[in-house]
């Protein structure tokens, strides 16, 4: 990796990262809460989880490049996962385990 390819790297993660703790994490939070009371995930809410997976997708290769972001990717993972498995399980009446 080149220097100017790091730098311009490192700008988009200080953008992205920033963006998810003013934007993306409080909805997230806020979806988790949702779910976790019983609520379901409406149109808005499941289009926001795919935008940002589909994001979350399109970035893997700046992600790749810098593995010393591991840690929060895998702690978004899981928190989209308990997400979506505790708004299934809502839908469906069942307790996840």
């Amino acid at each position: 990796m080149t220097d100017q390819t790091a730098q311009t790297d490192m700008g988009v993660i200080v953008a992205l990262l920033e963006r998810m703790r003013t934007q993306r994490l409080p909805r997230l939070l806020d979806l988790k809460a949702k779910v976790d009371a019983g609520g379901a995930l409406d149109s808005f809410d499941i289009d926001f989880l795919h935008e940002v997976f589909t994001n979350a997708r399109e970035l893997q290769p700046l992600w790749d490049r810098h593995p010393e972001f591991n840690q929060i990717a895998t702690q978004l993972i899981s928190l989209y996962h308990d997400i979506t498995e505790r708004a299934l399980a809502n839908e469906s009446g069942d307790t996840p385990t």
